[in-house]
């Protein structure tokens, strides 16, 4: 695994006047996804975690259905750094048609990036969100954003990542991914979750520390979590494909305040 942080001598302004110090940076690389030596995806990420984000970022493609879907994966020998990811699928599993209007090429802060209309990723879940009988406490939902930010390791010493935390119904944290790309981080998280078996993960809450995309909704809908929350806003896309689906959207969501902008049934409070 590559380095998740780096120290650069910076120059630092205050009350006091000017002088150098040493500050950490969070550190952002390319990270290439290859198919069986055919290159699928480049992606800028923070190293970490990297075949968790693959076996995400190939189950949100609709690439593979499960973690069985993938025979084997590698780090690349032929190059010298570890940012090149060579996946073999498992037999049956057929690769995605890499055409000239579709790129894959992507950076840290684009989950949808080369799609050519949005209805091309509104993509089919197998799960229906909206059957999903989870019902939660607004207050537990409250206590999940200081969680979160307790565990976020890296942003302590950078302030420069984004973080997704997956929760189970009694608001325990059972993962959490730092990224400089929020859809990477939600990858991480989802890959694992893949790899454990855990999809689809039903009576769930998915928390970002960001906004709430439309790319991260369907995400979120294609391994089945009926509810995710972001601590800032969501976005228009977002809202709509959540309220298509019967998933739970919760903005702002900053201590006891939140908005709930679908599935507010879910979150039974005062009258």
């Amino acid at each position: 695994m590559g380095r998740v942080t780096v120290r650069r001598r910076v120059a630092h302004i205050d009350e006091r006047g000017t002088r150098t110090r040493p500050d950490t940076l969070a550190v952002e690389e390319p990270l290439e996804i290859r198919l069986s030596g055919t290159s699928l995806s480049v992606t800028m990420r923070t190293p970490g975690d990297d075949f968790d984000l693959v076996t995400g970022f190939l189950h949100g493609e609709g690439v593979v259905r499960a973690a069985d879907d993938i025979r084997a994966m590698r780090y690349c020998a032929d190059t010298d750094t570890m940012n090149v990811i060579d996946v073999a699928l498992a037999e049956g599993v057929a690769p995605p048609e890499v055409s000239p209007d579709r790129s894959f090429l992507m950076t840290s802060a684009c989950g949808v990036c080369g799609k050519t209309s949005i209805d091309a990723i509104r993509q089919r879940t197998r799960y229906d969100v909206r059957a999903d009988p989870a019902r939660f406490d607004p207050a537990l939902l409250a206590r999940l954003p200081e969680t979160l930010r307790a565990a976020q390791r890296v942003f302590d010493r950078t302030g420069g990542l984004h973080a997704a935390g997956l929760f189970d119904a009694e608001g325990t944290l059972l993962a959490l991914r730092e990224d400089v790309g929020r859809h990477n981080a939600v990858d991480k998280v989802v890959g694992w979750a893949l790899k454990d078996k855990r999809v689809p993960l039903t009576g769930h809450v998915l928390l970002v520390s960001g906004r709430a995309s439309f790319e991260l909704t369907q995400k979120a809908l294609l391994a089945g979590i009926p509810v995710l929350a972001a601590v800032s806003a969501p976005s228009s896309l977002a809202a709509d494909l959540a309220d298509e689906a019967g998933m739970t959207l919760v903005g702002f969501l900053r201590g006891p305040s939140m908005n709930i902008y679908s599935g507010a049934e879910r979150l039974p409070g005062p009258a």
